[in-house]
């Protein structure tokens, strides 16, 4: 069975969000071997915080991402410069890993100041969901519920339609 991991700097805070995630983290059991890790995003107090500031947080959570992914995965940078990709496109990248005798996959969701530059040259595939700006916490459950979704595609459910 294919790990697919998902990687998030920050906690869910919102009841209605961690359910929700729940529930889809139930469902992908029946498909691959799905965990969460969380990671803490680092601390930043100032309140018009430098690029620099901004970049050495980034940086620790960035080595702390790497430290998480497990060796061989397909790392899965999200980020808004990333290529947008249909769902059908998600289950076909995934079928593919998990044909290629290196199935894991490690998708990562990075704080609210995104992710350090060596997350993303790690990356096999930057990954947009849009042009639109999402919190972070509904983006993991939109995330978790494309993830079960191209599962499903990938058995000949129809849940995708």
């Amino acid at each position: 069975m294919q790990n697919i991991d998902l990687i998030c700097v920050g906690k869910l805070n919102a009841k209605y969000f961690a359910e929700g995630v729940a529930e889809y983290q139930k469902r992908l059991a029946a498909f691959a071997n799905f965990r969460i890790i969380e990671l803490p995003e680092e601390k930043i107090e100032e309140k018009n915080a430098s690029d620099a500031l901004v970049r050495r947080a980034l940086e620790k959570e960035g080595k702390a991402i790497l430290a998480n992914v497990r060796k061989g995965a397909a790392l899965v940078a999200l980020c808004v410069e990333g290529k947008q990709i249909s769902s059908e496109e998600l289950a076909d990248f995934l079928a593919q890993r998990a044909g290629s005798g290196a199935g894991d996959v490690a998708f990562v969701i990075g704080s609210s100041h995104g992710l350090a530059e060596e997350v993303k040259r790690a990356a096999v595939l930057r990954f947009s969901m849009g042009r639109i700006t999402l919190p972070h916490q509904l983006a993991r459950l939109v995330l978790t519920e494309q993830i079960y979704r191209a599962c499903t595609i990938n058995s000949g459910l129809k849940y995708h339609k």
